[in-house]
């Protein structure tokens, strides 16, 4: 199929980005250069900056420019409520989930109050590390409450467990309370992510329920430094 010229442009120009002729925080030719440069219009271009700013490459700043963003480090939506799947698809980059601990556990005192279940409730507890290119730096720690998800396995972990929640137990998740911490990293923090000498960790805690108001999950997600901006969006009213 034969690609449209505002394509190919924005092919280029982010290759250019990947190989660094375009380094972080400089600012892309002005669009009259661009389409001099490629023979085309300026809608043309603007086009192509578009797709360029949509995936991540450039930030466009009205009045000034295309700023190149830093694509070393991987967007981390705040008020979305996305699964690791979810957001590794939207990269488009290399993934790997690996499951390093599945099991029915009697909570803690702490799992008890996160999860707002009694010492009596069993509760599912599962370890997962994730790789992005190669590179293992995100660790996440999830609880279940095993009244609402009776059975998780090692297959679903590996794959999607909200994908099983809403496809499978025709559950309905709705909405999440989050909490931002950075804290010194753990000898299990040590063990599997590849931490590359760094000493804290971005710690993302979720509080999951379903649209009946249920909490159904408590999760730690802890990230590496340097890796991840977290990102929102805000408006003032």
């Amino acid at each position: 199929m034969k690609k449209n010229k505002y394509y190919k442009i924005f092919e280029e120009i982010a290759t250019e980005i990947d190989k660094g002729e375009f380094p972080p925080r400089t600012m892309l030719p002005s669009e009259h250069d661009l389409s001099e440069q490629y023979s085309t219009s300026r809608e043309t271009i603007r086009k192509a900056l578009t797709l360029l700013s949509q995936n991540g490459y450039i930030q466009k700043v009205r009045g000034k420019g295309s700023i190149v963003l830093d694509r070393s480090k991987f967007n981390f939506p705040i008020s979305g409520l996305v699964s690791f799947k979810e957001i590794a698809d939207q990269l488009g980059n290399e993934s790997k989930t690996i499951v390093h601990e599945l099991q029915l556990i009697s909570p803690d005192c702490y799992v008890s109050q996160q999860l707002n279940v009694s010492s009596k409730d069993e509760v599912w507890k599962v370890v997962r590390s994730r790789s992005i290119d190669g590179e293992t730096i995100i660790l996440d720690k999830d609880y279940f409450c095993r009244k609402v998800v009776p059975t998780l396995t090692k297959a679903i972990c590996e794959h999607s467990i909200y994908e099983y929640l809403e496809k499978e137990l025709g559950l309905t998740i709705s909405f999440a309370k989050k909490e931002i911490v950075v804290e010194e990293c753990t000898d299990e923090d040590r063990k599997y992510l590849d931490l590359r000498g760094y000493d804290h960790i971005v710690i993302v805690k979720n509080y999951v329920y379903l649209d009946d108001t249920t909490l159904i999950q408590y999760t730690e997600s802890r990230h590496r430094l340097d890796k991840f901006r977290f990102v929102d969006f805000a408006r003032r009213k």
